[in-house]
């Protein structure tokens, strides 16, 4: 199966589907992934065929590499969406997040102050108060949450260390409603369709956390878990008008 490994620090920029003009920000080794989730569909692979043996950048080699990044944009295009911290895995584990999104806030007030800043996050690092408190600063904090059912979040994410969806919920709320809530929907071989439950319960949480917006994606690329298959547009946009009519705005990416 292909894999799609990032650069490290910067890569891109790149047209995201949900974001527009990303630059991507990969604070996890360029030969590997770091990943608290193992997850089935993921674009970079499992974790198992993918050990890292370069170290994470360091903090000053991020602010330097961005920063040069930032000026050649400057001067040549093209300008930037957002700033999309991303890449090989979850880049809330790096031990220096909250300096790196820091320093990411300044070089793009400098140079960008138009665009966004992103972390795309699984979540599983918010009940650390420095990852919280960085989230906060941002523009777009969007947090992954494919499903409730604790059979399905071990079937499909895989946690590598312990996970409890109670927990991840009750980290949301603290956010008092700045959160990109972020669901992936796809089909597995020989599963049955529970789609309506795990969506009435699914409302009945965005309910809780109040999120600025949901973002409704599927699978684009080649996955590491063979028998996946996209979902289909009807069943992306029948799912969005339910958390339409919830009172959500939700955003649906094909």
């Amino acid at each position: 199966m292909s894999t799609i490994l990032y650069p490290s620090p910067i890569f891109g920029p790149i047209h995201s589907r949900r974001l527009g003009v990303s630059l991507g920000i990969n604070l996890l080794p360029a030969d590997g992934k770091v990943c608290t989730f193992d997850c089935i569909y993921c674009e970079c692979g499992l974790n198992g065929e993918h050990r890292p043996t370069l170290p994470m950048p360091s903090r000053e080699e991020v602010r330097t590499a961005l920063e040069r990044r930032l000026q050649d944009m400057a001067a040549n295009g093209p300008s930037p969406d957002v700033l999309t911290f991303a890449g090989n895995g979850e880049p809330t584990c790096h031990p220096d997040f909250a300096s790196i999104i820091a320093d990411t806030i300044e070089l793009r007030n400098r140079y960008f102050p138009c665009a966004k800043v992103s972390v795309l996050s699984n979540a599983t690092q918010i009940h650390r108060q420095t990852v919280r408190e960085a989230l906060m600063t941002i523009d777009n904090n969007i947090l992954k949450l494919d499903t409730l059912l604790p059979d399905a979040t071990m079937a499909i994410d895989r946690p590598t260390g312990h996970y409890a969806t109670d927990r991840i919920v009750d980290d949301m709320q603290k956010f008092d409603g700045h959160v990109i809530i972020q669901t992936i929907y796809f089909h597995r071989d020989n599963e049955p369709d529970d789609t309506q439950p795990a969506i009435d319960q699914y409302i009945d949480t965005l309910r809780i956390v109040r999120p600025q917006q949901v973002m409704l994606y599927t699978i684009d690329r080649e996955t590491p878990t063979p028998g996946l298959t996209k979902a289909t547009h009807e069943e992306l946009d029948s799912i969005a008008d339910e958390i339409r009519k919830a009172g959500f705005d939700c955003q649906v990416s094909y």
